[in-house]
């Protein structure tokens, strides 16, 4: 039988029945350190209190508070970027200007090294990453759950015509990871520090083999996490399974450059098209699909035009 898409709401799996799964679900908190008591996601009014969905076998965390638990990736990044015993704090949603003095956008979390006076002498760059969807996941999903929830559990998903929200990692690597590496991260590279990015590991597992180089030669660590299921709380708990070192302009080279198809598949394709456009077909009827956005979350390129 296969599972119906919600892996966890507000924090918990949905056919949980602790007392503090039921407390979560009833006044729609956050339990991973959410800027606010509540889960915000999409709207602070009625938020979209799913943190992670089922994706075959596997799961797909679709929420980058959901990374925050426990605060253990403050922890790994930590290791990276500081010498043992130093002391440090993180601030949330920094921004980060060029030369010019136009933002280009928020850092996650900054990982501040000081003194015993207080005064900052380091710090280090955390990006959480997780993926975009594809698919009506709060209307046909979300809403039917939290409306009556032993109705939406007892539902047979094997024969269900349901379709289930899919993770787009794809646009969400290319489109997201990227563009906070090229902005983002070529500044902080040329500052000389340090940066970390945590994902989880069906994210990671979709990029393109990064060369890795020694700890101490590298720009970025890639802090890798796993959902380990607990059934004594039934919930799952965050779990850092590897940490990968690369050079900063060699990874955004693995993650940018796309590797070529057939050039003559594509002239082929092209032939289709002029042959078509040369019997009196319209650009309308010419123009391909996009298959690359995803269509619950915003437009990345114009967020990008913003920067």
């Amino acid at each position: 039988m296969s599972r119906q898409p919600i892996a966890e709401l507000f924090g918990f799996p949905p056919d949980s029945n602790t007392e503090e799964a039921q407390r979560y679900r009833r006044n729609r908190l956050c339990p991973y350190n959410n800027k606010v008591p509540n889960c915000t996601k999409d709207s602070i009014i009625d938020p979209l209190g799913v943190c992670t969905i089922n994706h075959g076998s596997d799961l797909a965390v679709i929420c980058p508070v959901r990374l925050r638990q426990e605060w253990i990736i403050a922890d790994h990044a930590a290791e990276f970027f500081f010498p043992a015993g130093t002391q440090w704090t993180t601030l949330v949603e920094v921004r980060l200007k060029d030369k010019t003095g136009k933002s280009a956008g928020n850092i996650d979390v900054v990982l501040v090294a000081y003194d015993e006076k207080g005064t900052v002498t380091d710090f280090g760059s955390l990006e959480v990453q997780t993926v975009y969807i594809s698919g009506n996941l709060r209307k046909t999903f979300f809403k039917p759950l939290m409306e009556n929830r032993e109705e939406y559990l007892s539902v047979d998903w094997q024969h269900s015509r349901k379709k289930n929200p899919a993770p787009d990692y794809l646009s969400s690597s290319r489109k997201r990871l990227a563009p906070q590496l090229i902005f983002k991260g070529g500044i902080l590279k040329a500052w000389n520090r340090k940066q970390a990015v945590a994902v989880h590991r069906a994210f990671y597992e979709t990029l393109p083999d990064l060369p890795e180089v020694p700890k101490d030669a590298a720009d970025i660590a890639w802090l890798i996490y796993d959902l380990i299921f607990d059934k004594r709380q039934q919930r799952h708990n965050l779990v850092l399974t590897q940490t990968v070192y690369t050079k900063f302009r060699a990874a955004l080279n693995k993650i940018t450059i796309s590797k070529p198809g057939s050039v003559e598949e594509f002239i082929a394709n092209l032939q289709t098209k002029l042959d078509a456009k040369l019997e009196g077909a319209s650009l309308a009827q010419l123009a391909d699909v996009p298959s690359d956005i995803p269509t619950d979350e915003p437009d990345i390129l114009e967020e990008l035009e913003n920067l």
